[in-house]
């Protein structure tokens, strides 16, 4: 059978999303079985990581599986050996790789040379496991996708891309706000919109704020510097003066509406302070559905056949 890697949410069908949201609502709700028994799983770490290592670790063991954490000074991966080579070697030593890189690029070569199966846990240009933690929330809280109104307030980054190509999968209509110079790339744009055309989805783009989140059911935020963009941090605060999510902007929105962020938060640049307390808030839920996707996911990518689950 070809090996199947998720370097993209447009890695996966409409179906398949469908598929892993459904399962990890079940998981939520009662135990899987240990689906991953036997498996090892490597986590390929170029950057630090909270939720991302802590959710996949307890996951693969929760699922019954082995968890090897390679950290960026034990591979180097590009300096100290090049990832081609590193993809060839744990090929011969584990089932399956979890990777946390820089470079879009890096995680194609890896995946490129590897005979197992490589996941997508967060890169300079997609965050699908994110997408896909998200997808869950909204479901979870609001009981449907189809039809709801998701505004996106800020960079067009890693994670915009992935929600924005996982919400026109769904049926969400998406909305995002972002200053001239920091929007969505106009390829995973024309990507959304062949999505977009077979759900339902609308899909939008403006330098509005308070525009996109009229009528919105949910309200998204990221920070504006990401780990690597240090150096553009002045550039970038200025560019996103006024992109500040705060009390104001989310009284704009729909009465019941709902406050995401994928977490680590910049309180007071991004997300105004208290925000992440607000009652409208279901950051933490957020953070705590990265487990549960995850862990369908895995099923998905390196579980056992089994009946249940």
């Amino acid at each position: 059978m070809k090996k199947k890697d998720l370097l993209s949410i447009a890695d996966l069908s409409a179906a398949e999303v469908k598929k892993i949201i459904d399962r990890a609502l079940k998981i939520k709700s009662r135990p899987a079985p240990e689906r991953l028994s036997g498996k090892i799983i490597a986590l390929l770490f170029e950057k630090p990581s909270l939720r991302t290592r802590v959710s996949f670790e307890v996951a693969i063991h929760q699922l019954g599986g082995y968890c090897l954490y390679l950290s960026p000074e034990e591979v180097g991966l590009g300096k100290r050996e090049p990832a081609a080579d590193v993809a060839r070697v744990l090929s011969r030593y584990v089932d399956g790789m979890v990777v946390r890189t820089f470079a879009q690029e890096t995680l194609q070569q890896l995946a490129k040379c590897s005979t197992v199966p490589v996941i997508n846990a967060l890169s300079d240009f997609e965050h699908p496991c994110q997408a896909l933690a998200d997808i869950l929330t909204i479901l979870e809280k609001k009981g449907k996708l189809n039809g709801l109104n998701l505004a996106y307030i800020g960079d067009g980054n890693n994670v915009a891309n992935s929600l924005l190509l996982a919400a026109a999968y769904t049926g969400l209509n998406f909305s995002i706000a972002s200053p001239a110079g920091y929007k969505v790339e106009d390829k995973v744009w024309q990507t959304a919109k062949g999505f977009a055309s077979e759900s339902g989805s609308r899909i939008s783009s403006t330098d509005k704020p308070e525009q996109a989140v009229k009528d919105a059911d949910v309200v998204y935020t990221d920070v504006w510097i990401s780990m690597g963009q240090e150096a553009e941090a002045r550039k970038r605060r200025q560019a996103f003066a006024g992109y500040q999510v705060d009390s104001r902007l989310l009284s704009l929105a729909k009465k019941d509406v709902i406050f995401m962020h994928p977490l680590p938060a910049h309180h007071g640049e991004e997300v105004a302070a208290g925000v992440l307390d607000d009652s409208r808030s279901v950051v933490f839920d957020q953070a705590e559905n990265r487990l549960h996707a995850q862990k369908a996911l895995l099923i998905e990518m390196y579980g056992k056949v089994g009946r249940t689950t």
